[in-house]
C-alpha cells in the first residue's frame, strides 16, 4: 500500500475520535504518569491523530511547549480545533518529521507505530 493510501483512508477523524479517540483520552493521563517526565519539556507527539495525547500532556506534563507531527490533514483540523493555541501541529510522518535537530525533549509516538509502512526508517 502507498503511503498516499494509507494518509487516504485515514483522513476522516469524526469516526477515529468515537472509536479510538475516546479510549486514548482515557489511557494518556496513566502512560504520562508511568513516564514521569520532569516539567518544562519540549515534547513531540509524533502521529498526534486527533490530539488526545497532545491535550493530556498539555493538562499533565506542565510542558515548555507541545508540537504534534501527523500526516492527516483532516485530523490535523480535528486536533487543531480541540487543542489549545500554543500547541504546534505539523503534517509530516515519522519518516519526514519537520522539525530540526535536538527541536525536542521527548518523542512519544501512541498507538501509530502499527501503522507506520517502514518502521526502520521511522
Amino acid at each position: 500500500m502507498e503511503p498516499e493510501a494509507i494518509v487516504d483512508s485515514w483522513d476522516h477523524a469524526n469516526p477515529y475520535e468515537q472509536y479510538v479517540g475516546r479510549w486514548s483520552r482515557q489511557v494518556a493521563p496513566r502512560f504520562l504518569t508511568w513516564l514521569a517526565m520532569p516539567a518544562g519539556q519540549r515534547w513531540l507527539d509524533l502521529g498526534c491523530g486527533t490530539g488526545a495525547l497532545s491535550a493530556a500532556i498539555v493538562a499533565e506534563c506542565a510542558p515548555a511547549a507541545v508540537t504534534g507531527v501527523e500526516p492527516s490533514a483532516g485530523f490535523l483540523a480535528n486536533a487543531q480545533a480541540n487543542l489549545p493555541a500554543h500547541v504546534r501541529l505539523h503534517q509530516g510522518s515519522a519518516t519526514a518529521i519537520p522539525l530540526g535537530d535536538a527541536a525536542v525533549d521527548v518523542v512519544v509516538a501512541g498507538l501509530m507505530l502499527n501503522f507506520v509502512p517502514d518502521q526502520q526508517a521511522a
